[in-house]
Order: structure tokens, then C-alpha cells, then sequence
């Protein structure tokens, strides 16, 4: 219930060389092997990397002072608006 004994890594070498054969072992190793260091040093470099803090929000104050800023603009465009359209006969109120 241990781990691989000489025996067992006997049995999985014969068995990569009957599949794979001779020549395509130390092909494949070296692939393995580059492999293997490319993944280390993706997740050594992810490790280093320090999270990115989210980008601070605005105060309540500073959101209520731009919502304000936003209204008095709207306000005059609305006021701008409103002189320029012109006035027809029937928005006019009956004289008494």
C-alpha cells in the first residue's frame, strides 16, 4: 500500500518503450521536461504578480455632488431649449 516499488517502475519503463519505442523516448522526455518548465515558471510568475486593487468608487458626498452638477446641466439645456422652440397659437393662453 506504499508507493511504486523498483519492480513497478521496471514494468512502467518496458511498457513506455514497447509503446513508444526506443528512438521516440528521449524525444518525448525532453518534451515532458520543457513542458514541465514552462508551467513552473507561468505559475512562479502569476504567484509574483501582485493582485490588482479595484479602482476606488467615489465618496457619497462626491456622487451626490456630481449627480447635482449633472441636474444643473440638464436643467439648462432644458431652460435653452425651451427659449428657442417657438411658441404656437394654441400654447397660448385665451386672453379674457
Amino acid at each position: 500500500m506504499g508507493g511504486l516499488s523498483p519492480m513497478h517502475w521496471m514494468i512502467v519503463a518496458i511498457a513506455a518503450v514497447l509503446l513508444f519505442g526506443a528512438k521516440k523516448l528521449p524525444d518525448t522526455a525532453r518534451s515532458v521536461g520543457k513542458s514541465l518548465r514552462i508551467f513552473k515558471a507561468e505559475v512562479t510568475r502569476s504567484d509574483q504578480e501582485e493582485p490588482q486593487a479595484p479602482p476606488a468608487l467615489p465618496s457619497v458626498e462626491e456622487q451626490a455632488r456630481q449627480l447635482e452638477q449633472q441636474a444643473a446641466a440638464l436643467r439648462a439645456q432644458a431652460a435653452a431649449d425651451a427659449k428657442d422652440k417657438p411658441v404656437d397659437a394654441k400654447d397660448k393662453p385665451a386672453a379674457s
